[in-house]
């Protein structure tokens, strides 16, 4: 599945973001919009370094950060292709959740109490 154009603008005035922050984006941003469906082989770190005039570290970093959000995995020599992003985003969810809901009973919180605190935190972090 390399029919898919990898499409990557690298911002490099004053002011933004760091450009392995700005590819992790736009690579994660493709990923979940299906513009890069999954299966799709990513280029090289030093490819896709190459052709965005980055250091292959840059690429690198962005690539470990993406892969530590489940949206892309390394499958050793075969290459870096787009994982099944909304199953591991839903599991890492359901994790983090458990999570909480044990952390609030250790805490003697009631149910009541614990969800009104995630709800705010929900709420806060969403902005509504």
């Amino acid at each position: 599945m390399t029919s898919t154009n990898l499409k990557i603008r690298i911002d490099g005035s004053a002011g933004a973001a760091a450009p392995y922050e700005q590819l992790r984006a736009q690579i994660a941003d493709a990923a979940r919009a299906g513009r890069l469906p999954v299966g799709y082989k990513l280029p090289t770190v030093r490819g896709l370094a190459e052709e965005l005039g980055l250091a292959a570290n840059t690429v690198a970093k962005a690539y470990r950060a993406l892969e530590g959000d489940g949206v892309i995995e390394t499958r050793g020599r075969n290459g870096t292709f787009v994982a099944a992003a909304g199953d591991s985003a839903s599991r890492e969810a359901a994790a983090a959740a458990q999570a909480y809901a044990e952390r609030a009973r250790r805490l003697g919180l009631t149910f009541d109490e614990a969800t009104a605190a995630a709800l705010d935190a929900l709420r806060a972090r969403y902005g509504e």
